[in-house]
């Protein structure tokens, strides 16, 4: 079978994208964040950004009820994400983004910075700036980069 090499552009890829979440996950462990998986940071980051409920937090991360559900279980027993009654219907519950859960988002934006420093190095920083540049242009129209990674999640198959 002949090779692809849009398919291996997109393992590339990929690749890049695992390389960095791993060298982060890596560090937060050892920061005292244990268990983090990129699907929780993509949760939080829509949560801070206004999906405070288990419903609106599946649509932004194109996922059912029951996997947001999921998602929020596993970052409540983090200590990341904690659940506040609403004010005007009891029934519903908000997410709210713990102290803690604003820290590891912090640390993990600063040890990201981190590496994209270490691939500059290695690479040259207007290599770099180039390839950000152009990967910009090529997904300038597409969903947001959090609806993105969470259908990345889902075609890979990560649960949390």
């Amino acid at each position: 079978m002949a090779r692809s090499q849009g398919a291996e552009l997109a393992l590339l890829l990929l690749g890049g994208f695992q390389s960095m979440v791993d060298d982060v996950h890596g560090e937060l462990a050892h920061r005292g964040h244990e268990g983090v998986r990129a699907s929780h940071e993509f949760a939080l980051r829509a949560i801070d950004e206004g999906a405070d409920t288990a419903s609106e937090l599946g649509r932004r991360l194109s996922v059912s009820k029951q996997g947001a559900a999921k998602t929020i279980t596993a970052l409540e027993k983090l200590g990341y994400l904690r659940r506040e009654p609403d004010s005007l219907d009891a029934r519903l519950k908000r997410l709210r983004v713990t102290d803690r859960g604003h820290d590891m988002m912090a640390l993990g934006a600063s040890l990201f910075d981190e590496v994209r420093e270490r691939w500059a190095a290695q690479m040259g920083p207007g290599q770099l700036a180039s390839l950000e540049a152009h990967l910009a242009r090529l997904v300038a129209h597409r969903p947001s980069s959090v609806d993105a990674a969470a259908r990345l999640n889902e075609d890979l198959g990560e649960t949390t």
